[in-house]
């Protein structure tokens, strides 16, 4: 078997005049036994000969099953692990990456778990972990930084880090878990509040967001190219995004998929009218990644489109979201009555907010664009607009998804239900024979055949053309038995 035991204090081979081994340089130095010579397991040395032993045992054992970890590859930090060799192999897009990346940046790696060894992050780790995450984010948030950090430590057992997933084992350790909340719409009466509210260049973003249930990325990507007028059909074919340092680019709507969404009459009239007043502006970008590309290929997948914009700013350029939550959607929304401004700690803190036109808000995440996208959904559904077309129409993976989000927004679909199974439970007519309600095949409305009374022992009788076994049983009692087919 692979794997032995060698003293570092004294020559392998003894002496041929003493017959006794002599005492090498490391004499008194150091560790005493070394335990080497196992394949795809680095040398590891220790003070007595007992410890050497078990943990040579162990370690071919673990490696006859391919199991083995070293220890001492657990002992990279967290941090360090992340940086060094979680991300320098990760092949994301660029907008997963840049959500994921700040996740873990601001919420694992600035945390105290993020300066322990992989080898350390145990129940107790995860639980101090998770007690200051819940301090700092909502719940939802939470529960994608925990999938980030399993995501981490899953990759850290594939490259032989460690043995075992800690966000995995430790079940006495739970994930943080959103309470599902069912999505929100708002009525006809708010959602034209809100549009009143917001200045006029920006109001065909409400109009889209709610007639055409577009996310708020795709509005902001649409080009006057995009509405196919004749046959009455937005192509969804890109959205506007942006890095957290301001790039902006091109990409592919959520899921990678493009879809076509029907444009109604009104809200045709409503585009038409905007394009007269605003005209439509050129803008290129890069598409999928604003960073230089490396290499021709990705010169080729990065090449920049231009797309005549519907939406821009009054000098033109293409609006960058954050901004038009700040200065045009949450003053909407205050206007509405669904959030309020949050007073500033400190005259400073007051005039910086006015400086920059960033003001607090109170839970302006249930109040977002996506809300009119709900509104449209509910709409919808609401008259009977079947979940696999909306499905398409929304551009979800699945009609799952849709009725997952938005079956509540389904009314009377459950009271047609309730009323059916009601009424096979409607009392019988008095005196009415239970055979008249019986279907034309059932056994108690067909009297079966009977055989003649007789002394003969059951048994089979033969087989008809089909093949079917028949079995008699004589008369008991007087009584004569039917003939049974299986």
């Amino acid at each position: 078997m692979a794997g032995y035991i060698e003293d570092r204090w004294l020559t392998k081979k003894a002496d041929p005049e003493t017959g006794k081994r002599r005492r090498t340089s490391l004499w008194g130095k150091g560790k005493r036994y070394k335990v080497t010579g196992i394949p795809g397991v680095r040398s590891r040395s220790f003070h007595s000969a007992a410890d050497a032993k078990k943990w040579l045992s162990q370690a071919q054992t673990d490696e006859r099953r391919a199991e083995f970890v070293d220890p001492r590859d657990g002992d990279i930090l967290l941090t360090d692990y992340i940086q060094q060799h979680f991300w320098p192999g990760r092949t994301d897009k660029l907008t997963t990456y840049t959500a994921m990346e700040s996740k873990v940046r601001n919420h694992i790696e600035a945390l105290p778990i993020g300066q322990l060894a992989l080898r350390r992050i145990d129940a107790a780790a995860l639980r101090a972990w998770k007690k200051e995450l819940l301090a700092r984010v909502d719940v939802s948030t939470a529960e994608v930084i925990w999938i980030h950090l399993s995501t981490i430590l899953a990759a850290a057992v594939e490259d032989g880090r460690i043995l075992k997933n800690p966000c995995r084992v430790n079940r006495s350790v739970k994930p943080p878990k959103k309470t599902e909340k069912k999505a929100r719409a708002w009525e006809r009466q708010t959602v034209e509040v809100i549009r009143g509210a917001v200045q006029d260049r920006y109001r065909i973003a409400v109009d889209l967001g709610v007639g055409a249930g577009l996310r708020q990325g795709e509005v902001l990507g649409l080009g006057v190219e995009d509405f196919d007028f004749a046959k009455g059909v937005i192509h969804v074919r890109r959205q506007l995004r942006a890095t957290s340092a301001g790039q902006f680019y091109f990409a592919l709507p959520k899921g990678d998929k493009t879809r076509e969404v029907p444009l109604t009459p009104n809200l045709a009239a409503r585009v038409h009218a905007h394009v007269d007043r605003y005209p439509s502006v050129d803008t290129t970008l890069p598409w999928s990644d604003p960073r230089p590309p490396l290499t021709e290929v990705e010169a080729r997948q990065r090449k920049p489109i231009t797309v005549p914009l519907l939406l821009t700013t009054g000098p033109g350029n293409r609006i960058y979201y954050r901004t038009f939550n700040d200065r045009t959607w949450k003053p909407a929304l205050e206007a509405a009555g669904l959030v309020a401004r949050v007073e500033p700690d400190s005259p400073e803190e007051a005039a910086r907010q006015r400086r920059l036109r960033r003001f607090r808000w109170t839970d302006p995440r249930q109040n977002g664009f996506h809300c009119l996208r709900h509104t449209y959904a509910s709409v919808q559904l609401s008259e009977n607009v079947d979940p696999v077309t909306l499905s398409v129409w929304m551009g979800h993976s699945s009609p799952t998804i849709t009725l997952e989000r938005y079956a509540h927004f389904m009314p009377g679909s459950g009271a047609r239900g309730l009323a059916a199974m009601d009424s096979w439970f409607e009392l019988e007519a008095p005196g009415a024979p239970l055979s008249e309600n019986l279907p034309a095949f059932s056994l108690a409305s067909t009297p079966l055949p009977r055989w003649p009374v007789g002394p003969q022992v059951g048994g089979v009788v033969g087989k008809d053309a089909d093949m079917k076994i028949k079995y008699k049983e004589t008369s008991r009692g007087g009584l004569a038995v039917n003939v049974i087919e299986c």
